[in-house]
């Protein structure tokens, strides 16, 4: 088989979250133990560092990635979902694994898979593992992909874990209340290990976490927004200007409101990861945030499609899908509106979603081009213009996401900003339509 053979093989025969939802899910560790003992332990060749959180881990996970690889490590990095191609789920030093790697992974691995029918998340785990451990990486920051108790990256013992934020999503998995939510995310704490909460405003929560730490004997429990390490933040044209406490000027391409939280908990990760013996100099930490996205080809964080034109408008897309994003996308829109500018709004969920708590946020005068993913998960579009118009939010359905992205190039002037979400989904599609365009 060839790579896309493969893909196509793993899709066909494992359960993808992504695409079917509540269908694919398998908490807890059997499986993965049971491979990575098979397997010897891969995650063992190398040090690492542990990210989980509603909202904001894609971030911080890759800025530091970026940091690390400007102090001189090796650094594998694993994320997840990927935006328009699964090599982007595992990358050493930004470079995604290599496509033979896969394919010959998977033929070598196969009776290991027939025998434990891992997810698709569990199986993408384990293949990034053995190519971090082949390709003897130093460190590898290990993103979260649901939860984190259960979750099949949790058989890692990390350097620092780290959890951003606390929000409400993946309810029918994680809990209905914001405390449960939070203890399923402690679940990636251990012993003699420390964690930092990025940001903690429920007493509740706050209160979840430190009966956490005590149960699994953390080291430190360090809550970020107490001991703000950014104390100024300034909006450049192009990029985040943060006054640290002890860090100088950092500058950082990743434009969303969210991301001084973001930044603030990464200062806290290498501040720890400094103590724990990793060498990172301040103008290294400088150079890590300043380019994170040339190094690790970060993607779809408010990110700008299209520069303004003569003849074209400005296209802004973010893979923000749920309350918590929302909360900060939402004022991000309606300054373009305060700004005198027409706001064109591409926007699609998928079902299993709080629809209705994403939906409170969105600006009410702009225009709205409803569509949905080609995923059973999907909302239909009439389904969600229905619900929009209960909140004033007015726009027309589209068969397909190239048909409403395209009506509203046509509708926008070059003065206007299209802005494409809601979904992953969403935006990947049109992405994939600029790459080919």
């Amino acid at each position: 088989m060839n790579y896309q053979e493969t893909l196509n093989f793993l899709y066909a025969q494992l359960p993808v979250f992504e695409t079917q939802g509540a269908h694919a899910y398998k908490p807890g560790l059997e499986r993965c133990e049971a491979m990575d003992k098979t397997l010897g332990h891969p995650h063992r060749e190398f040090r690492t560092i542990h990210v989980a959180g509603t909202n904001g881990k894609g971030s911080c996970s890759h800025t530091l990635a970026s940091i690390l690889q400007c102090a001189g490590y090796k650094v594998g990095l694993f994320t997840s979902p990927h935006l328009l191609d699964f090599d982007e789920r595992i990358r050493v030093n930004g470079t995604p694994i290599d496509h033979d790697y896969v394919t010959d992974w998977v033929e070598k691995k196969y009776p290991l898979l027939k025998d434990e029918q891992p997810s698709f998340f569990e199986l993408a785990t384990m293949m990034a593992f053995c190519y971090f451990a082949e390709q003897k990486v130093d460190v590898a920051v290990i993103e979260v992909g649901l939860g984190g108790r259960l979750d099949s990256t949790n058989i890692i013992q990390p350097e620092v874990s780290v959890i951003t934020n606390i929000s409400f999503d993946h309810m029918q998995f994680l809990g209905d209340t914001l405390p449960q939510i939070a203890a399923e995310k402690a679940g990636i704490m251990k012993a003699g290990v420390p964690c930092i909460i990025g940001e903690c405003d429920d007493d509740r929560v706050r209160f979840t976490f430190q009966q956490n730490a005590q149960l699994h004997q953390v080291s430190e429990l360090i809550f970020a927004a107490d001991n703000r390490q950014v104390l100024w933040v300034r909006n450049m044209t192009d990029h985040l200007e943060y006054d640290t406490l002890s860090d100088g000027t950092l500058q950082s391409p990743l434009m969303g409101a969210c991301q001084p939280h973001n930044a603030n908990t990464v200062l806290w990760a290498v501040h720890k990861l400094r103590e724990r013996g990793f060498n990172i100099s301040e103008e290294q930490l400088h150079d890590g945030f300043r380019n994170v996205l040339t190094l690790t080809h970060l993607r779809g964080r408010w990110e700008t499609l299209q520069e303004a034109s003569a003849t074209q408008p400005q296209v802004i897309c973010d893979t923000g899908h749920n309350e918590g994003c929302f909360q900060y996308l939402g004022p991000q829109l309606k300054k373009i509106l305060s700004d005198g500018k027409r706001l064109h709004i591409v926007f699609g969920m998928v079902r299993d979603k709080d629809i209705s708590a994403v939906l409170k946020f969105l600006p009410t005068d702009a225009r709205y081009y409803f569509c949905n993913a080609d995923t059973p998960r999907a909302l239909p579009a009439a389904e969600l213009r229905d619900l929009a118009n209960g909140f004033q939010l007015t726009g027309d359905c589209y068969a397909t996401i190239s048909d409403a992205y395209r009506t509203a190039l046509a509708n926008a002037t070059p003065q206007d900003v299209i802005f494409v979400g809601g979904s992953n989904f969403i935006v990947c599609e049109v992405m994939r339509m600029k790459k080919n365009s």
